[in-house]
């Protein structure tokens, strides 16, 4: 695990950016919409500063790399790389999704978790995760959803179900339909902090040019990850 990892998302709604040294953190995050390209870099000076650090002293960078709006993950993921070619530095892409799922686990404790933010025009981006030892680990890999009830998709959990995200305040009574399931009102917009916890649990670095924006097509169908029933 680095010792220092600087983390940034522009996604959605939330402008993130959270730093961690060691086991201590620094956090912003600022409801920005059409204005992350103006913000972030801004927030990132605010964090470093609290440490009295420089980019010179950052070991790894994290992106939230979508889905989400398309032109916030063209921000966030332009910025990161700019950052990252600068300072030669690797970078680990995290969805929005599984920060959500993150976000959830480290608030709530959930368990089964279906994130869903906001895609317009009457869809969203939807994910499920599990709680696996405090970590959100995936079960169905990000896809785009109409609005109907998603308990009737084959890939719908089992059990009680917590739904976080954007999507779910928008449209929980048509994505809830028939099943159980607790909406919580405090988890809607993912943070930096949750994307850094899920890269140290090891998710993998690319280099800069490789790293690539996670948009979500309407083309893209649903499939369950390998070892999943």
């Amino acid at each position: 695990m680095k010792h220092t990892v600087l983390a940034l998302d522009t996604s959605t709604e939330m402008c993130s950016v959270a730093l961690r040294v060691g086991n201590q953190w620094a956090q912003r995050s600022m409801l920005a919409p059409r204005e992350h390209s103006q913000k972030i870099l801004t927030l990132i000076d605010e964090v470093l500063a609290e440490f009295e650090l420089g980019l010179a002293d950052v070991e790894q960078l994290v992106v939230g790399h979508g889905p989400g709006s398309f032109t916030g993950v063209r921000i966030g993921v332009s910025v990161a790389q700019g950052l990252a070619f600068s300072q030669n530095l690797p970078v680990v892409a995290v969805s929005t999704l599984a920060a959500l799922a993150q976000q959830a686990i480290r608030l709530h404790d959930a368990k089964t978790i279906v994130s869903a933010i906001d895609a317009r025009m009457n869809e969203v981006y939807v994910a499920v995760y599990h709680n696996q030892a405090g970590l959100a680990k995936p079960t169905l890999a990000p896809q785009m959803a109409s609005l109907t009830a998603l308990a009737q998709q084959p890939w719908w959990p089992a059990g009680p179900v917590t739904a976080v995200g954007t999507g779910w305040q928008a449209y929980g009574e048509v994505l809830a339909a028939g099943a159980s399931v607790q909406i919580l009102d405090d988890v809607t917009l993912p943070l930096a902090e949750d994307m850094i916890r899920l890269a140290d649990a090891g998710l993998p670095a690319v280099d800069a040019a490789d790293l690539e924006p996670l948009y979500v097509r309407n083309e893209v169908t649903w499939k369950k990850l390998p070892g999943r029933a």
